[in-house]
């Protein structure tokens, strides 16, 4: 399963947020095998940023996980509105 996560970003914080969520995915890369990514929208809207992290091949309880790594990190209170989590399997496991 790969996870998709987006959220926005005032433009004012994208320098303090993006060593935070690179330091977060590095760990968990480490920790738990996972290929991570962080991506954003080309465009910005009303001062923000829409971005969105990867993370590939995930474990098993990995969104609490990441929940967890989320707090450690300090990562709320440098986004503007809510986490949106979507969970994707290859279409072969559906089937």
């Amino acid at each position: 399963m790969d996870l998709y996560v987006y959220y926005r970003v005032a433009n004012t914080d994208t320098g303090l947020l993006a060593p935070r969520v690179a330091g977060m995915q590095r760990r968990l890369a480490q920790e738990y095998g996972v290929a991570a990514a962080l991506k954003r929208r080309p465009e910005e809207k009303e001062g923000r940023q829409t971005w969105m992290e990867v993370y590939q091949a995930v474990p098993d309880g990995f969104v609490t996980l990441l929940e967890r790594a989320v707090a450690q990190a300090g990562l709320s209170g440098l986004i503007d509105g809510p986490r949106h989590v979507e969970c994707f399997v290859d279409i072969a496991a559906c089937a």
